[in-house]
């Protein structure tokens, strides 16, 4: 045996070993990750095939009546629609507020940056609830913006879908600014400065070299704030008041107040479907123009 054969024969186990610690050490965070994430989801699946009675409670036997049941009521499907237009326009507006917040933010200087980094997460260390309970004081008929909004002819903004996207912006918009700006630190300032010394305008240069740069960032961030927001419970639920509903409060609502465990678990499924199908898709249609753009 050559001296060659005899060190490649004896690193072959030598890089298997080494990998052995990092399969060790994946194993606790797998059965973390079953135990906390997959198992929850597996029961709550299994429990839509469940018949429900409301004199007996939870049945015996499997069943497809509640998929029925909301893929047809009007009420279900105005509530999913509702979810959705509501998600998509909160992630739109964060996207128009938030991209520019964060170009800005990544060409401050120190101790500007920091500062207003500091003012951009600050939201982020108040309880969710004490947000909603502020935004609902000043937007309800006897607080400044609801003034306002009725002496301007708008009418009341407080448990209207109007105060539910304020809300989910003001909460969302640090998941937004972040991952752009994230994106923006790793543009190099010459690449625009050279864009400026071809003569191309600021808006061709936003346009053609900082946004296909900062689209990872833009992507990422949407894809955060559409699902918080389709998800979102306690903006909808307070802003929204009880006759506005989105899915998370419906779904609260079969819970704990019907007790149709098996219908909460129906309409939480599908909206789980439904993030995941749409989240993919946009995922796919942004990653394709952003490759015909570098292209």
């Amino acid at each position: 045996m050559t001296a060659g054969s005899y060190g490649q024969a004896a690193g072959a186990p030598r890089r298997h070993l080494d990998g052995l610690p990092a399969m060790l050490g994946a194993i606790p965070i797998g059965i973390l990750f079953l135990t906390l994430v997959v198992t929850p989801l597996a029961l709550t699946f299994g429990l839509t095939f469940r018949p429900f009675d409301y004199n007996t409670g939870i049945q015996p036997g499997h069943t497809l009546a509640h998929y029925a049941m909301v893929l047809s009521d009007p009420y279900f499907i105005g509530i999913f629609w509702r979810t959705l237009w509501i998600s998509v326009l909160t992630t739109l507006i964060c996207v128009v507020v938030g991209v520019p917040e964060a170009y800005i933010l990544s060409r401050m200087r120190r101790p500007w940056r920091s500062i207003f980094l500091l003012a951009v997460l600050s939201p982020l260390l108040i309880s969710l609830v004490v947000r909603a309970f502020g935004w609902s004081m000043l937007l309800g008929p006897a607080g400044p913006i609801g003034k306002a909004a009725q002496a301007l002819g708008f009418g009341a903004l407080l448990y209207t879908p109007t105060a539910i996207v304020i809300g989910l912006v003001h909460i969302m918009l640090p998941f937004m600014i972040i991952p752009v700006w994230t994106s923006l630190q790793k543009l190099d300032p010459s690449v625009e400065h050279a864009a400026y010394s071809l003569n191309a305008s600021r808006l061709q240069t936003m346009w053609r070299v900082v946004l296909p740069q900062c689209m990872p960032g833009v992507l990422s961030g949407s894809l955060i704030v559409f699902g918080l927001s389709a998800s979102s419970f306690a903006i909808p639920a307070l802003l929204g008041g009880r006759r506005l509903k989105m899915v998370a409060t419906i779904v609260y609502d079969e819970f704990l107040t019907e007790l149709n465990w098996p219908l909460g678990a129906t309409l939480a499924i599908l909206l789980l479907a439904a993030n995941v199908i749409i989240m993919m898709a946009y995922n796919r249609v942004i990653e394709r123009s952003y490759r015909r753009s570098l292209g």
